[in-house]
């Protein structure tokens, strides 16, 4: 045998060896993201966890669902409280009747509005980018000539 022999040898004695191991990776790969063996081993490895989040769930649901009924029983007692809370107010402060809300303090209003030309601009760029994929570019020239 001469070097080049041995040396195609070892390479496809190498080549044998990454394709077995590449051949493994994706098994495992496979393995690791089939969710129908992950739920059997988890439900059977996490039983008690998975009993204990499903009755942490049952009791937030009843306790969403008493909450809801007891907004639900008592709703007319709090709104009565709430108007006779504003009739208070109206006869305390009349100048106070049917205003805008106070203004806001500069630093907020001016974030704010930032935000929205920034929104504003973002939305524009991208309906342009859009719309240059949309249509060809010999057809926009077209119809900027007409």
């Amino acid at each position: 045998m001469n070097d080049r022999e041995k040396i195609e040898k070892a390479a496809d004695r190498i080549r044998d060896e990454l394709m077995l191991t590449l051949q493994e990776i994706d098994r495992r790969r496979e393995k690791a993201l089939d969710v129908k063996t992950l739920v059997r081993q988890g439900v059977a490895d996490h039983s008690e966890q998975i009993k204990a989040a499903g009755g942490v769930l049952l009791v937030l649901a009843a306790a969403g669902v008493s909450y809801s009924i007891w907004r639900a029983r008592t709703r007319p007692a709090r709104l009565r409280a709430m108007r006779w809370e504003g009739v208070k107010r109206a006869w305390s402060h009349p100048e106070r009747l049917a205003r805008n809300a106070p203004a806001r303090p500069l630093g907020q209003e001016l974030g704010k509005k930032l935000v929205l030309i920034f929104a504003s601009s973002l939305a524009t760029a991208l309906a342009r980018r859009s719309m240059s994929t949309l249509v060809p570019v010999g057809s926009q020239q077209a119809q900027s000539a007409q």
